[in-house]
């Protein structure tokens, strides 16, 4: 929360599966244009939090199958972990919110007694959720019916109905709508109350989001029933919250756009980039654009000609050094040479490219020092570096001075010879 030091412009509260996450997307297209917007305009100036069901376990499995942003904050098991930063710290205070009225036994004991209850696996069972699947024909009789027993076990518990089959049993206090109340009271009390705030869902258990006061919301165009119930029967009339006619994170991106809540262009829908942008240069667009601009060399989506290659090298310092993860020099000139042979050589396969954490430092009148995360993809296989670069920008243009690679924990790339830069 104290990575910025001024409120942040825009904070954005995303669900994951089927909101930022499209599991109908074999491409990844959807997340990727909204990886390119978020590290080339937002993540210097802007919070990004993801608001999950699922358990650490299976949001750890999610970020190793999709190509995910790492978020500021991550709110996971329907609003009952808050954890911070790449290291997942846990927020204690929020620990202390939930215990109040909270007994995990008897919850267990009186659900026990309900046959349409199925236990979901063990690794979504947490301290302050219990999960289960239930026919959509007897979730509502089953939650009625449990929610007055349970108060008078003198429990005060929350159940969430989402999907059209999992029933989630929280304490009365958690949820993701009153975990983000609980950020925006933190950020109230350090006088960082993000600007703008755009909550983004898809079912049930995201109503909560659209309730917290001043924000700006999203359902995405694969909304499910239960959502735009809730939406037709509390806030059909409330202009801040949009039913976007695109899907999954193609939604928040038009939401983005509908709001003016700032730049929407993904440079990733940018065909030209010798004439996109012809304003301030800054360190994320140069990163995200030089990084498009390789993917599509790969890919063979550009034209194989002198001109890009003379404009690389343009981008880059003839005394630049590029150090590669394995430890070798070469000229960064040397390495715009050395992808000369990589041209189309990822034609006709699922290869993509994307940076992650994209934090820059101004070392110097127009120098900056910049960190970021870089994956590569091909297919279910990813591979990753952390790069530290230093960058001179100027107005319209950006120069590359010096890159040092080193592989990400648990990453290596298997045919390091393209890993050029």
């Amino acid at each position: 929360m104290d990575r910025l030091k001024e409120p942040a412009r825009l904070m954005i509260v995303s669900d994951l599966d089927h909101t930022m996450v499209d599991h109908h997307d074999p491409d990844n297209m959807s997340i990727l244009r909204f990886n390119a917007l978020w590290e080339a305009h937002y993540r210097h100036d802007s919070l990004l939090v993801f608001s999950t069901g699922r358990s650490p376990t299976l949001y750890k499995e999610l970020r190793k199958e999709k190509p995910m942003l790492t978020p500021d904050i991550t709110i996971m098991s329907v609003g009952t972990e808050i954890t911070y930063g790449t290291k997942m710290v846990p927020d204690s205070g929020w620990v202390e919110v939930l215990n109040q009225k909270w007994d995990r036994d008897i919850v267990t004991e009186e659900t026990s007694k309900f046959p349409e209850l199925k236990l979901q696996s063990e690794t979504e069972q947490r301290a302050h959720k219990i999960s289960f699947y239930v026919d959509k024909s007897k979730a509502e009789t089953v939650t009625k019916e449990l929610s007055e027993i349970l108060a008078k076990r003198g429990l005060d518990v929350k159940i969430i109905y989402s999907g059209g089959m999992d029933l989630d049993i929280l304490p009365q206090g958690a949820g993701k709508g009153q975990a983000l109340a609980y950020l925006h009271k933190k950020f109230i009390a350090k006088g960082k109350l993000p600007i703008n705030t755009l909550v983004c869902g898809d079912s049930g258990n995201d109503a909560e989001l659209f309730t917290i006061p001043d924000v700006h919301g999203v359902m995405v165009s694969n909304a499910q029933e239960e959502l735009l119930q809730w939406y037709n029967e509390n806030a059909k009339n409330n202009p801040k919250i949009l039913h976007a006619t695109e899907r999954c994170a193609a939604g928040i991106i038009q939401a983005i756009g509908h709001f003016g809540l700032g730049p929407n262009t993904s440079p990733r829908d940018v065909s030209d980039f010798s004439n996109h942008e012809l304003e301030n240069m800054t360190p994320g667009k140069a990163v995200v654009n030089f990084f498009l601009f390789f993917e599509k060399w790969r890919r063979a989506e550009i034209e194989n000609c002198e001109m890009y290659m003379a404009s690389m090298k343009a981008d880059c310092d003839p005394t630049g050094i590029l150090v590669h993860p394995s430890g070798a020099e070469l000229s960064l000139h040397d390495a715009i040479n050395g992808i000369r042979s990589h041209y189309g050589d990822k034609q006709g396969k699922p290869y993509r490219i994307w940076v992650d954490r994209i934090l820059s430092t101004k070392v110097g009148s127009d120098n900056w020092l910049v960190k970021f995360d870089q994956w590569e993809s091909s297919g279910d296989e990813h591979e990753g570096c952390v790069n530290t670069a230093v960058i001179k920008v100027q107005n319209a243009e950006a120069m590359y001075l010096h890159v040092h690679q080193t592989w990400l924990e648990g990453a290596g790339a298997k045919d390091q010879s393209t890993w050029l830069f």
